[in-house]
């Protein structure tokens, strides 16, 4: 006799009472009577993290997401055993430990509440893939705001949002469409002014719900898996961006020209065409630094390989292409074309270096070159073997930059868009399955790739982009948002998505300009490159269905408007480059949300279009048709307009014109902007002069520049210059101070320093307290003056 008999599906599991309690140095750890382990990990005063085990074990403790150099070390630890509780005490937070059930509360030095456990850590069983869908559900307070979690195509403020991190091939998305391209499971909250953040490192499919389906209660669980996060306390939102940019790492310096302006097409070919868009870039003078190859370069799409017909002497376009100033970037796919014939494929099969399924045949799918089988990315000899498949194309070629394209990975004809769960993955030496996985595939093909074209690009820095990533991507590679649409509400989504991956840790980033799909008009492509100078990564990409899309296909007015705004980024070239050093030495993003920028101010939690662009320019895009300008929010300080030198006090919402030749763009008071002269492409001319735009405060403000060889590591070695400026402004006097570190020599000796906002007449200079011949310095008029490079100390003195 067979009874058929249902397994009981036991739902929500909760921790119960502690039982065993244990310190072994930074890490405390309670075990409860039904077999949930509790590890608390003090990695500094302000960050900690949670981990939950169920059934008294842990799973190996591994994640691509960490950085190896994170900065560790606390000052203060205790743990105290109380009635209901066990409290942990650093010297910023405390942490209580209900021994009933394990919820966690967190306080800082003053009792206020940051986070509350609401049913805490749960859990149930997944009967379909075994292990647990772990859980966890903490109290919303009233006026919470959540910001953060990558490029989210949403408001910023995620209040009232569900999202999902699915790495997802999400062609011609829609506002709030989910899930993405990328996998960023990072947070911050802002309670009664104090800010924390919480980032959940689960690479499976991940879920967050900001107090969408329960006004009070904020969850994030994942469909397998630990319950594994860590906790940052700010106060400052500031605070718990650079902790949690430390612990996923920053990227190095990329060469200057990755920050100018990029062109790309899906696709140019052949290879006049690309000279021809080389040529007219020239002709137009409208400064431009790469240009991009999509799959039609290759044979077949067959990545690695060259169309001898588009392309039959492609070392010598390269080089020819070089001399023009241009550097050429290369599109490679993760799909390996099934063909036996094929160098690539066969190197694969014969390592046996492709993704297997549970039952052991390779995984196929379709992609461009037709059927492909895919590496396994997760697997360090495959790394390390496709790191090497770049040595013709960068050290025999002379290709300059790669963008990694369809790395999701992106799988056509298919529902899920994507591999079998059941796919096989190494992930080094913790053998899975591409539910736990796929996050990360795209990450460690565009690492394998930063590793090879770093190899092959020595002594000079790496390029690298990709599509699809998870937190920690940024250690390797600049990025931007996929398959946008040529609308207005897609503008208003890039402007999102900018400034909230830069606040998850991602900054350089940018969009498709103009959209990818379909094809804007001439009054869309020019708002969108207004906003788009301003944002890390500046490259127009477009489908080649739509239309052209190069910065002279929509009549003279609009080419002449993208120049100006082209030619402003080459301007802010040192003052984005500074930006991009301060990012890496600090983990402080290159854009900010007004919230970022002063988050006490309630004004600036729903704001979505004004962002703060380095730390002293403040950029608000025009996001509608027929526009003669804008409402928009002024935040603390004071703000001259750049266009016209209006000082505007802050705290207040303003009308601000804005023509179609015109963003609002101000600069805030005492701000020192360093400039270079309008170039063609990064490196055309030596700079003979930096330009400083120097906007008087009566007050102190402090700027800096840095600027080293543009290319290269000497920068690691001391041969950087890094100029600190500390401007004091008074009723008739300016007083600016110069501090520098570094050996760099630079190769311009005079600053040009234009003035802004002086509110007396110059009579009188004085270069390290010695007085100067009004006409030795250029004085021009009341507007600007030349001095050496090398002062100490500059006093202006007015009447």
């Amino acid at each position: 006799m067979i009874t058929n008999t249902e397994i009981e599906k036991r739902g929500n599991q909760i921790p119960n009472h502690i039982v065993d309690f244990k310190q072994e140095n930074d890490k405390i750890y309670f075990t409860t009577q039904n077999g949930v382990i509790l590890q608390v990990t003090i990695l500094r005063d302000s960050v900690v993290r949670f981990r939950y085990g169920t059934e008294y074990v842990f799973e190996p403790d591994f994640s691509y997401a960490i950085n190896e150099d994170v900065n560790l070390g606390y000052n203060e630890l205790t743990v105290e055993e109380e009635i209901p509780e066990y409290v942990i005490i650093t010297s910023k937070i405390k942490i209580y430990i209900n021994k009933a059930n394990l919820k966690v509360q967190i306080v800082d030095m003053d009792d206020v509440i940051l986070t509350e456990d609401e049913l805490g850590f749960h859990w149930e069983e997944n009967f379909d893939f075994g292990g647990n869908v772990v859980k966890m559900s903490k109290v919303c307070h009233s006026g919470e705001s959540y910001y953060g979690m990558g490029d989210k195509a949403s408001h910023t403020n995620l209040k009232g949002k569900r999202v999902n991190n699915w790495v997802t091939d999400s062609y011609a998305y829609g506002k709030d469409q989910e899930p993405l391209y990328k996998s960023i499971p990072f947070y911050i909250g802002l309670k009664e002014n104090i800010a924390y953040g919480i980032f959940f490192d689960n690479s499976f499919s991940t879920y967050f719900d900001f107090a969408a389906e329960k006004r009070n209660v904020t969850s994030f669980w994942a469909d397998g898996g630990e319950m594994n996060y860590y906790f940052f306390y700010g106060p400052k939102m500031k605070e718990v961006v650079e902790s949690y940019t430390d612990l996923t790492g920053v990227p190095e310096l990329p060469p200057l020209w990755a920050l100018g302006f990029h062109q790309s097409k899906w696709s140019y070919y052949p290879e006049q065409k690309v000279k021809d868009i080389a040529s007219k870039f020239r002709k137009l003078n409208i400064p431009c630094d790469a240009i991009y190859l999509d799959i039609d370069y290759m044979e077949g799409f067959r990545c690695f390989t060259w169309n001898n017909q588009y392309f039959p002497n492609p070392k010598k376009m390269i080089e020819e292409m070089e001399d023009d100033g241009f550097k050429v970037i290369t599109m490679i796919d993760p799909g390996i074309k099934i063909d036996r014939e094929y160098w690539v494929y066969q190197q694969a099969m014969d390592n046996g270096f492709f993704c297997r399924r549970a039952d052991g045949p390779h995984f196929k799918g379709k992609v461009w070159p037709g059927e492909c089988k895919f590496p396994d990315f997760t697997n360090p000899k495959v790394r390390e073997w496709w790191a090497d498949l770049y040595k013709e194309m960068i050290a025999g070629l002379g290709v300059s930059g790669v963008w990694n394209d369809m790395n999701e990975p992106a799988v056509m004809e298919v529902p899920t868009k994507t591999a079998n769960l059941d796919v096989r993955h190494d992930y080094d030496g913790h053998p899975c399955s591409h539910r736990k996985a796929h996050n990360v595939y795209g990450m460690q093909m565009v690492r394998a790739t930063y590793e090879g074209v770093k190899k092959y690009m020595f002594p000079r820095r790496p390029f690298v982009l990709t599509r699809a990533a998870y937190a920690g991507t940024q250690r390797y590679c600049a990025t931007w948002t996929g398959d946008n649409v040529a609308t207005w509400e897609h503008l208003w989504i890039a402007n999102v998505q900018m400034q909230r991956l830069c606040m998850s840790g991602y900054s350089f980033a940018g969009s498709d300009i103009g959209g990818f799909a379909e094809q804007p008009n001439g009054e869309l492509f020019a708002r969108w490159m207004q906003l788009a100078v301003f944002h890390p990564f500046c490259r127009v990409h477009s489908s080649g269905d739509h239309g052209d899309q190069e910065p002279w296909s929509f009549g003279d007015e609009i080419t002449n408007i993208v120049r100006a705004f082209i030619e402003l980024r080459y301007q802010l070239m040192p003052y984005l480059y500074t930006m991009f050093y301060t990012y890496i030495k600090e983990g402080f993003p290159m854009l900010q949300s007004l919230v970022f920028y002063d988050q006490e101010d309630h004004q600036t939690h729903f704001r979505t279009d004004e962002f703060i662009f380095g730390k002293q320019m403040l950029v608000c895009p025009v996001q509608e048709p027929n526009a003669q300008g804008r409402r928009m929010y002024f935040p603390k300080g004071n703000w001259y307009n750049y266009w016209t030198d209006e000082l505007i006090a802050g705290g207040v919402e303003r009308w601000v014109s804005a023509e179609i030749h015109r963003i609002p763009l101000f600069v805030k008071e005492g701000a020192m902007i360093p400039k270079y002269p309008v170039q063609q492409y990064v490196g055309e001319k030596e700079i003979e002069k930096l330009g400083i735009d120097v906007y008087y405060k009566e007050g102190t403000e402090n700027s800096k520049v840095y600027e080293d060889q543009q290319e290269g590591y000497d920068y690691k070695k001391g041969r950087y210059s890094l100029r600190r400026f500390k401007l004091t402004g008074k009723e008739n006097e300016l007083i600016i101070q110069q501090f520098k570190d570094g050996n760099f020599i630079t190769p311009y000796n005079t600053f040009k320093m234009t003035f802004h906002g002086l509110p007396f007449t110059i009579e009188t200079v004085e270069l390290d307290n010695e007085e100067v011949d009004l006409n030795d310095i250029k004085l021009n008029g009341n507007n600007s003056i030349e001095v050496g490079k090398d002062f100490t100390e500059l006093h202006i003195f007015g009447k």
